[in-house]
């Protein structure tokens, strides 16, 4: 072993995940490893440049990864020394989604994919920790400081994006070719063929005994290394890597990565011995990276009709239900589910805007209730109020117009991608509930200082706010009105107390559930209430 090699051990042996290898398998490492010294502002790859064979340890300096976001170059993280990045070729074969460039005169030690596979499948430690920090967009998944901020290999949205890829579903082909081990390879070319298919199952008793891909059929046939006329089994890869139809996108990448292989076979309960239910390709990976949220946000961004809109919203359904059927942690789907309801009213807020030109003053469009709180899924209204800052007496008539009009338009744009409006009429695009900021600081001193007193009774669902839209400024000055005159109120707290003890409890004395007595929901129980 040469100097430079048991230096490069050495330094690796300090940062994660090399320190979990043992020195003599980083050393087999190290001897592998290319050095690059790169000059300030050198790109080492960039956003669709094809993928390397290597992946990336920052020596010394600084590296910088980037995205273009609206047509702007967006930093997302600093790879500093021992930080690993550049992992996408370890899990996808579409090319790079960002660009990685030297911010200083910077060292970088490129590993070979080739060297280092056979690490990972061993160590389940090892392909944890790279498939963490592929998936949950931070450079080291052990910052926890920065842990979810992050952005590294796979631009998705930053929360908890590795627990998505740990329970989004996957869509593959539910109807594969299968032939029996005797048929003739020459005839089951021809199926693959007819079938547009990159690969057969071969069964017996419709269980998988083995797969043919076109790998198999170039590198075993074109070769000239058996006959065509031989028996497809005499070329076939046995065993099959098997999983149940509710695997993940992360889970499936783990076995492609673990197994080496291009493909898994779909079973029913994920065994050898059960029915076949499909086939899973890489492909069908790139694809399902397609859906997770953060490029669902992405989409959303440059959604420019309710067309494309729906079509975000039936993503976003097919993501939670399969959640759901996970058990993943309802806290957790409403967070994702209600960052991108969010995005959807900004951008229909926005297209608004495309439609009636700029607005005559500042404003924010404020989600109120549960989509201010955030807890929404599949099923949920519309319920939000405008805010535009103050304008001349003279003025003020044409804004609010312009505002209402703008309400109406975005509330008709989410009403068409699946979100009804509120049926109390708290909405935007009500009179009511669209006007300027000193008449909005009113309304809240009326409901604080005198509850139930004035028209329009308390609603806690005002109370409930998150800025979907607009100045940040406009929704700060509501909120400083409210603890100003919440604090120390007895009559206000009193009040909401008393609102919410007159709402039925959900448990009887004897532990069952309140239902409904009558009407058309009889012997139902009320969810929501």
């Amino acid at each position: 072993m040469n100097a430079i090699t048991e230096r490069i051990a050495d330094f690796l042996k300090e940062y994660p995940p090399f320190n979990i290898l043992s020195f003599q398998e980083l050393t087999l490492v190290a001897l592998s490893i290319r050095v690059l010294n790169l000059e300030k502002n050198k790109t080492l790859f960039q956003i669709d440049d094809p993928l390397h064979d290597s992946f990336y340890v920052v020596a010394s300096g600084v590296i910088n990864l980037s995205v273009i976001a609206d047509a702007e170059e967006t930093l997302l993280n600093k790879c500093i020394e021992g930080d690993v990045f550049g992992l996408r070729p370890f899990f996808a074969k579409n090319n790079y989604m960002m660009t990685a460039k030297a911010r200083e005169e910077s060292v970088v030690y490129a590993i070979p994919i080739a060297t280092f596979r056979p690490f990972v499948a061993q160590n389940g430690e090892v392909l944890n920790f790279l498939l963490e920090s592929f998936a949950s967009n931070t450079a080291n998944p052990n910052d926890r400081e920065n842990k979810g901020k992050l952005l590294s290999d796979n631009v998705v949205l930053a929360s908890k994006p590795s627990e998505i890829q740990y329970f989004q579903s996957l869509s593959y082909n539910r109807t594969p070719l299968k032939v029996a081990a005797s048929s003739p390879i020459k005839d089951v070319a021809q199926l693959m063929t007819d079938n547009l298919l990159d690969n057969a199952l071969i069964i017996d008793k419709n269980f998988p005994i083995g797969i043919v891909t076109d790998t198999d059929m170039r590198s075993k046939i074109a070769t000239g290394r058996n006959s065509i006329s031989s028996p497809i089994d005499k070329i076939m890869s046995s065993p099959v890597i098997t999983v149940p139809e509710n695997v993940s996108l992360a889970e499936a990448q783990l076995l492609l990565l673990r197994y080496n292989v291009s493909h898994l076979c779909v079973t029913q309960d994920g065994s050898e011995k059960s029915e076949i239910k499909g086939v899973i390709s890489e492909h069908d990976l790139v694809v399902a990276q397609a859906s997770n949220p953060g490029i669902l946000i992405k989409e959303i961004k440059r959604s420019q009709d309710v067309k494309d809109l729906k079509k975000v919203r039936a993503k976003l359904s097919d993501l939670i239900q399969t959640s759901i059927a996970k058990n993943i942690p309802l806290l957790h789907l409403t967070n994702i589910a209600g960052e991108i309801n969010l995005a959807l009213i900004k951008r229909s807020v926005e297209l608004a805007i495309l439609d009636l030109g700029s607005p005559p003053a500042r404003f924010a469009w404020l989600s109120i209730g549960s989509q201010g709180r955030k807890e929404q899924l599949l099923i949920t209204d519309q319920d939000s109020i405008l805010v535009f800052e103050d304008v001349a007496a003279d003025k003020y008539r044409d804004v609010k117009d312009y505002f209402i009009n703008l309400a109406k338009k975005a509330v008709e744009t989410l009403e068409k991608v699946g979100y009804l409006p509120c049926q109390n009429g708290h909405i935007s695009s009500n009179l009511h509930w669209c006007k300027s900021l000193t008449d909005w600081i009113k309304q809240y001193n009326n409901w604080i200082n005198t509850p139930g007193e004035v028209s329009n009774e308390i609603s806690s669902v005002f109370f409930d706010y998150e800025i979907a839209f607009g100045e940040e400024k406009i929704e700060e000055a509501i909120t400083d009105t409210i603890f100003k005159n919440a604090f120390k109120n007895k009559l206000f707290f009193d009040y909401l107390g008393n609102d919410a003890l007159r709402k039925p409890p959900p448990l009887s004395f004897f532990k069952k559930f309140n239902l409904e007595e009558e009407g058309i929901n009889k012997n139902k129980f009320d969810i929501k209430l």
